[in-house]
């Protein structure tokens, strides 16, 4: 099976919060971060489906983060696997 992925993956954990009208607001866990996008990791975010959007904020930094959206790429057991919208 070829890797498919355009951007590479850093490995990063820090805190997010995303939000859906489906659950609220979650705070879970970045596992790792590319140019194109992200891996959150929660099981409240699994019952996502594919093309979903969410926004997510990344958490504890000194200043506040922008609030983005993205778009839901993968789902599995975990968590999800999400695209940055660029405008």
């Amino acid at each position: 099976m070829s890797n498919l992925r355009q951007h590479p993956r850093t490995k990063m954990k820090c805190r997010i919060k995303v939000s859906h009208e489906s659950f609220g607001e979650i705070l879970a866990q970045t596992i790792d971060l590319s140019d194109g996008g992200v891996y959150v990791k929660h099981e409240g975010l699994t019952g996502l489906k594919l093309g979903d959007v969410i926004t997510g904020q990344v958490q504890d930094l000194p200043v506040a983060a922008p609030v983005l959206q993205m778009e839901v790429m993968r789902v599995d057991s975990q968590g999800i696997g999400l695209r940055f919208i660029r405008e």
